[in-house]
């Protein structure tokens, strides 16, 4: 479905109804490449024990290019969403950029908050230098320096080019180095250049929640991949480190794409967390 929120025609999805269930807002990383796909697969089952909405930000999947590509912004678009279907307070749950998103829409609406669940992301920028050294370092890929620092600093010149620099990169995501699903995951994407440039020149440059993030005080799961190139686990370890009575998880043999690659075990802990039954430091070691 499309609703028009601040001025932008978003694409967004309802499973599930309310009927007093909480309700889960699943807010996708990749600002420009990213959307709501990925999670509609992962997390539709959960639909019998929650109302789940899924969206694709503004500027990315079928939503409109309407600018400004923002966090204030796309804060803005989540909550303006969530007024217009009447719901008071929401479960958020963030993937990598979306869970920058996420920190910053808590941080505003503490009130509107319920819990959050931040998943394989970080509390500043800090972590992009460690992951373009990781990419120069690895196997996987074979993107020369001059591209690699060019796609994060947000300088991609066109969709193409955007498509071009991602490709290159794509296989540094998962453990399993599948060409053929690469491949299809690529022709799949709708890219959005300008988002990403502004994300990534324009955002990230100031991106710093450190200093605020003790403020948070709702019930929080915290996600992380040992084995993540771009968001290296020790970044959303001190995440949990400065939120009040967090819950912190780490999958030994992962890495950025656990959710999608181990799909059962990420949600059955998702779950056990809603309801109170995980807390403390957990390490999950399976194959």
């Amino acid at each position: 479905m499309f609703i028009e929120i601040n001025g932008c025609k978003l694409y967004y999805e309802v499973h599930g109804q309310s009927d007093e269930k909480d309700t889960i807002f699943f807010i996708h990383g990749g600002p420009g490449l990213g959307d709501c796909r990925g999670d509609v697969t992962t997390f539709k089952h959960l639909e019998s024990m929650y109302q789940l909405v899924f969206l694709d930000m503004r500027g990315s999947g079928r939503s409109a290019d309407v600018p400004p590509y923002t966090h204030e912004q796309w804060v803005k678009d989540i909550d303006g969403l969530r007024d217009r279907l009447s719901i008071d307070s929401i479960i958020l749950h963030g993937s990598s950029y979306g869970g920058f998103i996420v920190q910053e829409y808590v941080l505003k609406y503490p009130e509107r908050t319920k819990a959050i669940i931040l998943n394989v992301t970080a509390p500043d920028n800090q972590h992009h230098f460690e992951a373009i050294d990781n990419a120069l370092k690895s196997e996987k890929s074979t993107i020369c320096k001059e591209d690699l620092k060019r796609l994060f600093a947000g300088k991609v010149q066109s969709n193409h080019d955007f498509r071009t620099l991602y490709g290159a990169i794509l296989p540094l995501y998962t453990m399993k180095n599948d060409i053929e699903a690469q491949q299809e995951k690529l022709n799949q994407i709708y890219f959005h250049y300008q988002t990403h440039n502004d994300a990534f020149h324009k955002n990230l440059e100031t991106f710093d929640l450190k200093d605020k993030l003790n403020e948070i005080r709702v019930p929080t799961l915290v996600v992380a991949g040992k084995k993540d190139w771009i968001v290296p686990s020790k970044y959303a370890r001190s995440i949990a480190n400065l939120i009040h009575h967090s819950t912190y998880v780490e999958f030994e043999n992962y890495g950025h794409s656990l959710v999608r690659e181990v799909p059962d075990v990420y949600s059955d802990l998702l779950q056990k967390f809603l309801m109170g039954n995980l807390t403390g430091n957990l390490v999950v070691d399976i194959n």
